[in-house]
Parts: C-alpha cells; structure tokens; sequence
C-alpha cells in the first residue's frame, strides 16, 4: 500500500492504472476547460486566518446533512460510469461512504444498478435522476429508487442537453470501451484494470439495459440516451417529479441566485451549488464563486450544498465557512476508486476528513456549527455577482 498523504497521490496512481477516455472523461471539461480548471483554482484565492492559543481538544467533524448524520459534511457525488473506473466500481464506493459515515448518491448512469447496490450495502443512499422524455421510465426509475430505500431523490437540473465534452467525442467514450485499434493499443497497457472488469458482475448501464424496451446493447443504449435527455424540463416538472417522490429531494446544479429562489418554491430539502465540475457551460463562474450570492438570495429557507472542484479538506472548509451545509465531491473519490478500488476510496475520504479537522483546528475552530467567515480572507471582486 503506497503511502497517501493527498488527493493528489491517488490522482497520480489513477491515471496509471485507468484506460485513457476513463481518465479523460473525469480529468475533463466541456469545450476550453475554463470553468473546469476554474473550480479547483478558485479556492486558492481564498486564503485562512490562523489563530493561535485555542483550545484546540475535543474537536470533531461530526454534523448533519438532510437531517442525516455524517462523519464530515461530505457527500459522495452521482458519477456517471463509475463502474468503468472499476469493476463493480459503484458497490465499492457505496461500501467505503457507508464504512466512513458519509452519504454516497448513485447516478442514473450508473454501471451497477440501483438494486445491486442495495443488495450490497445495509444502509440508505441518495439516487440521482436524470429527466427522460420517457415519462414511464422516469416514474419506473423512481419506485425501484423507493423500493431500493434511497432516502433521498437528487435531481440534476443542468443536463437537459449535454455540453461539448471535446476529449469524450475525440475518445469515443461508451461502456464498455469500444475495442478500436487506438483503445487496445491502451488497453494492453491497464491488465490490473482488465482483470477486475473481467470479473466484474456489470459492465453496462445497469439502471437502463433490461428496463427500457429495445434497449438490449451498447449501441440501441448509446441511440436511446441520445435522444431521452429532458430539454423541456422545467419548474412544474421539478415539482411534479418532487410530488411524485414524496420524499426529500435535492437539487443540484443551482449556480443563479433566481434559480435558487425557484428551488425554493418547490420546496427543496436542499439545493447543490454546482456546474456539473465544468462539463456542461463552459466559461460560467465556480461554484465557490456563486456560493454566496446564491446563500444571500435562500438565506435559511433551504440547505446550500457546493459541489464542483474540491479536492481537499482546505477546500471543503472554506465552503462551509462561506455557509453551504454540506460538500459533494466526485473526482476526489474517483481518483482513489480507480487507484485502489473500495480501499482508495476509503483513503480519499481519510485525507479529506484529516485535512478538514486540522485546517479547521488551525483556525480557531473544533466543531462543524463554529465555522463563520470570520476565518477566511476573500478578495473583495471574488463572489459572483451578476452586473
């Protein structure tokens, strides 16, 4: 086991061991990468205020998310094609998020289906929606959501079309890989990796090949989600789909103030300050950018999460200082789940949590309800705010 002190050491183990479109598809952004590069960047403008000769004992990092206890305020990301980072990919992150204490959300898109997560995990995760023009399929995904005991239903709103991603298109990035020349040539370079999915119980879209009818194979599957993603989803769909769930409901992809105000409207458990990391709009601002005015347009009427470019506790840190409740985070653990399998994702976590609970001691700080933004310097140009 190499010694992991960073996010950064598992980011160098993945990209040996991961086929390249697997690597490119997290290590990407749409069109130019700007707000891609921007989100990780972004944070380093923000900087800590050290304070000195605090009681530093007793500290914890323990809090609350959806009214559901966590270790850390850190979420596990819906991902798509995790099960193509690693074999069984989504089980084993599930397993490491329900071992550490931390929610894990299973995409749509996942490779392991809702119901195989469920059988390998004993307690409740969150489940990502993608919108479909198939009304039935969407209602469908939602009861084997609710017989799967998710306990909560996130919504993605910021892929009603999906983004230029230019390294995706120039890979021909499909699960399972299509074996060209240029993809075997790579393959052959990845035997750990093409050992496990050799083994693997899934190696295509779990959630949709059986249950959409004439979706047998990977080419009617790629035809199908080609056509199906929602591009007339609304507020009253939103609502309806909430309606319909009846359960707590997250809604990620916020980065407008109005549109936050609209969350609220359809009563929102929580709203996710995200850009889809900068896969979808490229040139829009961070979303620790638009953290704030989004939180000075919600105040306390709903929980702010922030998702999109945190790879370390620092980072994490500063979005709860700034006032989100709670952080997701998606290449983080996918760079350890490609490196490691469960165990990377277990050490991703461990780094996060360490860096956050020293950071946070650093400042002044022991528990998750002390953080203010009194132990952060930030540029006065920085929030996003609309002119």
């Amino acid at each position: 086991m190499p010694v992991i002190t960073s996010i950064e050491d598992l980011k160098r183990i993945y990209k040996r061991r991961v086929p390249k479109m697997f690597y490119d598809y997290a290590e990407s952004g749409s069109w130019t990468e700007q707000t891609f590069r921007e989100n990780s960047s972004d944070f380093d403008q923000i900087r800590l205020r050290q304070r000195v000769a605090v009681d530093m004992t007793g500290r914890s990092t323990q809090s609350e998310m959806i009214g559901e206890k966590v270790r850390m305020p850190v979420a596990l990301a819906p991902v798509g094609s995790t099960g193509m980072q690693c074999a069984d990919g989504e089980i084993k992150a599930a397993r490491a998020a329900e071992a550490f204490g931390v929610p894990f959300t299973l995409s749509t898109m996942s490779i392991n289906s809702i119901e195989e997560v469920a059988e390998a995990t004993t307690k409740p995760f969150w489940f990502q929606l993608y919108t479909m023009k198939d009304l039935d399929f969407t209602s469908r995904l939602i009861e084997r959501a609710r017989a799967a005991r998710c306990s909560a239903l996130v919504i993605t709103l910021d892929l009603q079309i999906l983004g230029q991603r230019h390294k995706d298109l120039k890979n021909g990035l499909s699960a399972p890989p299509k074996l060209t020349p240029a993809t075997m040539l790579n393959l052959s370079t990845k035997w750990g990796w093409c050992m496990g999915m050799a083994g693997a119980k899934r190696r295509n879209f779990g959630n949709l090949v059986g249950h959409v009818h004439g979706v047998t194979d990977l080419a009617s599957l790629g035809s199908y989600t080609a056509e199906q993603f929602d591009p007339a989803l609304d507020w009253d769909k939103v609502a309806k789909l909430k309606e319909q769930w009846g359960g707590k409901v997250i809604l990620k992809g916020i980065l407008d103030p109005e549109d936050a105000k609209m969350a609220l409207k359809v009563g929102a458990d929580a709203i996710v300050v995200s850009n889809h990391g900068g896969r979808q709009l490229d040139g829009a601002l961070s979303s620790i950018r638009m953290l704030d005015p989004i939180l000075q347009a919600v105040g306390n009427d709903t929980e702010v999460h922030l998702d999109s470019g945190i790879r370390s506790g620092q980072d994490v840190l500063k979005a709860l200082a700034m006032g989100a409740k709670g952080t997701h985070i998606g290449r983080a653990f996918v760079y350890g789940l490609g490196a490691m399998g469960q165990e990377g994702v277990t050490a991703a976590l461990e780094v996060i949590e360490k860096e956050l609970d020293v950071s946070m001691a650093l400042c002044g700080r022991r528990r998750m309800d002390e953080l203010d933004r009194d132990i952060l310097l930030i540029p006065e140009d920085f929030e996003g705010r609309w002119q």
